[in-house]
């Protein structure tokens, strides 16, 4: 039978999640007898890992059931590695730098949502964002292309010689959210400077189209123009930070909306999600199955942080949880499909991702429920009549009211739907100068080829090739202010 979800109610919509959360964790063997926490099942890569999880803190964040969270929390700690910055030594030789952010994105959450600290001897949330996003910084590669990263970190991986927008996207989002957490401009700088290189490369066209990437053979001038709504998600939902870090300006507000209207062109069919690059002709990949979840999570944050795309993004997400509930009819436990399009008609397409994209859009519909006019207190600092939830600097108040309906009565935004900061309640324990330096990188892939290539003699010639070719980069530490 399918789940019917009735975005108007927040009593619907946990029951269905609740009910797609079960499902999705079925397939999850990592807290099971000889399983690996953090570790999907084969074909699954290890970065997916780390996306269902951020699903699951989202889970937590709309919903209030915490019944996933010590499984969250024991895979998010044990695959921080020896360093604790998501390179842990049974990934790190075939680890891109999309795969570490997806890991860094969950930590960044898990602080912005108060999720339940981790002992004090271990990493900390903030931290393990602030490493990743310390070590992206000092792979930063301005030889090719006038910078970017490259889409793997060693140049023994497939893709070594592709700049992506998956892997600069996670470096953007990563910095614009650091930058509205802790205040520090440099991150800010750097989410600018990412974006601008973006732009530059017409990875970011003038129409908000953007593109896959581009190899450096051709200094990155011939693009692959495939469109994920991953990657349409992860620059939307960093323009939407930045807009509430940067006091709302009208820039950001530019950007924000500039890529939320392309995205409704391309990636929704009839008001409903679709994966357009892959999903009408059945050609999505593993991988690619649970893009939408994505897509669903970042639409829902950038409708709390910059409140005027709500009128927008609130019934894209409300008509598409109703299609994916409508697809959650497989089976005796209400399989998810992966086709919402087709409504009740099964596609019979079932697994990790389809149930991840499922659960990421009907949490996400939340945002969706009528709301009763409330207001939020601002910080100090701010002129004007802002609108940003708990942005930095402010006198006024936000107010949040249902986007169909302004006077429609309804229920209360919960506090815990909007991103904390340092400032609002965070509680995460950071550490700006987290993360290995470049030279400290090839030091580390070093040992891990050594101890794990029988070839002794191709491994030194391998490391020589990595630490002269790719950590050529300058190690930025970003220091609180």
């Amino acid at each position: 039978m399918a789940l019917d979800v009735d975005p108007k109610s927040s009593d619907s919509i946990k029951k269905a999640a609740s009910t797609v959360a079960f499902d999705l964790m079925s397939y999850y063997t990592g807290n099971k007898t000889g399983g690996i926490p953090g570790i999907l099942p084969d074909p699954f890569f290890w970065w997916e890992g780390g996306g269902m999880f951020m699903t699951l803190i989202d889970y937590w964040r709309y919903t209030g059931d915490s019944s996933y969270n010590d499984v969250t929390s024991q895979a998010l700690q044990f695959q921080v590695g020896d360093q604790s910055d998501y390179m842990p030594v049974n990934q790190t030789k075939n680890e891109g730098n999309d795969d570490q952010g997806f890991w860094a994105m969950a930590a960044m959450l898990a602080a912005e949502t108060n999720f339940p600290n981790p002992p004090p001897d271990k990493p900390q949330w903030l931290a393990l964002a602030q490493a990743v996003f310390n070590e992206f910084a000092s792979r930063w590669d301005t030889e090719h292309c006038g910078g970017g990263l490259r889409w793997q970190i060693f140049p023994f991986n497939n893709g070594f010689n592709y700049k992506n927008s998956i892997a600069n996207g996670a470096f953007f989002n990563l910095g614009a959210r650091l930058a509205r957490y802790t205040g520090n401009d440099t991150y800010a700088q750097w989410a600018e400077k990412i974006w601008d290189w973006e732009e530059n490369l017409k990875l970011i066209d003038v129409d908000y189209n953007i593109f896959d990437g581009a190899t450096i053979e051709q200094n990155c001038t011939v693009l692959t123009k495939f469109q994920w709504t991953y990657n349409a998600g992860i620059y939307l939902h960093g323009a939407a930070n930045m807009f509430s870090y940067s006091k709302e300006s009208a820039v950001w507000r530019e950007r924000t909306g500039g890529i939320l209207n392309r995205t409704t062109e391309i990636f929704f069919n009839n008001t409903i999600m679709e994966e357009s690059a892959c999903e009408q002709p059945g050609t999505c990949n593993t991988d690619q199955l649970s893009f939408k979840a994505y897509l669903s999570s970042w639409l829902a944050g950038t409708s709390i942080l910059a409140p005027f795309t709500l009128p927008t993004i609130a019934p894209l997400l409300a008509s598409s949880a109703i299609a994916a509930g409508q697809q959650c009819n497989g089976g005796s436990t209400s399989k998810c499909g992966f086709r919402w399009t087709e409504r009740t008609r099964n596609d019979g397409n079932f697994g990790i991702g389809q149930s991840m994209s499922a659960l990421g859009v009907i949490q996400s519909a939340m945002v969706s429920v009528p709301r009763k006019a409330v207001t939020t207190p601002q910080q100090p600092g701010q002129s004007g009549t802002p609108t940003s939830a708990n942005q930095p600097g402010g006198t006024g108040e936000v107010t949040v009211t249902d986007p169909s309906n302004p006077n429609a009565p309804g229920e209360e935004i919960p506090a815990s739907f909007i991103p904390v900061t340092n400032s609002t309640g965070g509680t995460s324990v950071g550490n700006p100068n987290a993360g290995l330096s470049a030279s400290q990188q090839g030091d580390m892939m070093t040992k891990v080829i050594m101890t794990s290539t029988k070839d002794t003699v191709a491994a030194s010639f391998l490391t020589v090739a990595m630490i002269g070719g790719v950590i050529g980069g300058t190690f930025v530490m970003v220091f609180e202010s």
